[in-house]
């Protein structure tokens, strides 16, 4: 959540930079009133407080003398009643600004680019050279059903639209990869974690899907809208992020590094008519996570490690790909700043999203009230996070950039003693 002092202390500076995520100047305007209006009370009701100390000592001080003091009483009861009165007024104010403050963004880091969409964002580098084919490469889809190894039919029979069916080579690959990854990060510092897939409403406004992505979600529940609430997760950040949840962490134990893999289940409401072929976009599908809680001074150290991480597991997987910082327009809802990583889709002829680093900064941890214990002070954790990798796409990009002329696939070095164990 965004810090709502700073809303306070700057709000023209802080409006400018969320601003840059394309926020609707008028739900800004509100919460500035919001938030004026919360202060205000505050301030009022602090003063009737201080009031009603110098009352309730100047009345003991009569009733000890035994001068008449019925004057005065009357004066600390109406007082007293009058802050009973703030005090809801103010409660009610700072639930409204709550509210409006759970919808807006975290403002983008004053180094990300500017831009709007996904044209304005910055290549920063590309890694490994796309393989030049002597034949026409198959896309995935076309690949893997001629083989029997990709059944999206059947699929659609017991599931409907965007799911898929591995079966042979296809599922193996699927589960080699899934092990590799876990072991490639475990070897980066990162401890592997097993997670459950259904997440309650609290944990996803702590991680910020909710209230803003609610139609997204797959609810498991069909009970009337509570805290109760279990949703299928749509990313393993949720559950490990939350796993320490209102937690104040001892400052040794910190950077706190995780790996899962988990399914994860997304409805794409918002994704009509975009990659309705193959595997790109499916509404479920396995991935593996990065996550770190971190000290505010170990955050950028740690972003580039993660990033590091996710590029050396792609070279590793001999996939070219390139490293692309997202301007603020094209950003995520929590993210201070994102850092794309791209892997080569030959039968498109471009570069496709397989991964996204992210550093939240103290958002997500303020959302979820996750603090660590600093000398004599509790300060917020910054919580990053990453994919590394979307199964699903590692698995497209293997079949495409490693098909042979014949169909068969050239198993990347990296993957081979999985395959054979499996």
């Amino acid at each position: 959540m965004i810090d709502l002092k700073r809303l306070e202390q700057d709000y023209e500076a802080f409006s400018a930079q969320i601003g840059r995520k394309r926020i609707d100047e008028a739900l800004l305007e509100s919460l500035k009133a919001k938030a004026r209006e919360a202060k205000r009370l505050r301030r009022e009701l602090e003063e009737k407080q201080a009031l009603q100390n110098r009352l309730s000592k100047t009345f003991g001080e009569l009733k000890k003398s035994g001068a008449d003091a019925s004057e005065l009483s009357a004066q600390v009861a109406a007082n007293k009643g009058e802050i009973a009165a703030l005090t809801d007024l103010l409660r009610s104010a700072e639930g409204e600004l709550e509210i409006y403050a759970l919808n807006l963004p975290n403002p983008p880091d004053l180094d990300v680019p500017d831009g709007k969409d996904e044209s304005d964002n910055v290549e920063l580098k590309k890694v490994l050279t796309p393989r030049v084919f002597d034949f026409k490469p198959k896309a995935h889809y076309d690949l893997g059903v001629e083989r029997g190894w990709l059944d999206f039919e059947r699929a659609a029979k017991i599931a409907g639209g965007r799911f898929a069916v591995m079966r042979g080579f296809a599922a193996k690959l699927e589960r080699a990869l899934i092990a590799y990854m876990i072991d490639f990060n475990e070897s980066r510092g990162f401890e592997e974690a097993w997670l459950p897939i259904l997440v309650n409403r609290r944990s996803l406004i702590g991680t910020a899907q909710l209230p803003k992505f609610e139609a997204d979600l797959y609810l498991a529940e069909t009970s009337e809208r509570t805290e109760n609430d279990l949703f299928l997760a749509p990313t393993a950040e949720v559950p490990l992020v939350n796993l320490f949840y209102d937690e104040i962490i001892p400052e040794e134990r910190l950077p706190i590094k995780l790996t899962a893999h988990t399914l994860c289940f997304r409805k794409e409401a918002g994704s009509a008519g975009r990659d309705t072929r193959g595997m790109m976009r499916q509404h479920q599908f396995d991935k593996v996570e990065l996550v770190a809680l971190v000290k505010p001074d170990e955050s950028e150290r740690t972003f580039e490690e993660m990033i590091a991480c996710a590029s050396d597991l792609l070279t590793s997987l001999e996939l070219p790909h390139r490293l692309v910082a997202l301007c603020a327009g094209d950003m995520g809802f929590s993210a201070a700043k994102t850092i794309d990583l791209e892997v080569w889709i030959p039968s498109e002829g471009r570069y496709r999203e397989i991964s996204s680093i992210s550093n939240t900064r103290d958002f997500q941890s303020r959302r979820a009230k996750i603090r660590y214990k600093s000398a004599k002070t509790n300060r917020l954790v910054h919580a990053l996070n990453g994919s590394s990798l979307a199964v699903g796409r590692t698995l497209i990009a293997i079949l495409e950039n490693h098909q042979t002329e014949n169909g068969e696939i050239s198993v990347p070095k990296a993957l081979e003693p999985y395959l054979k164990r499996s």
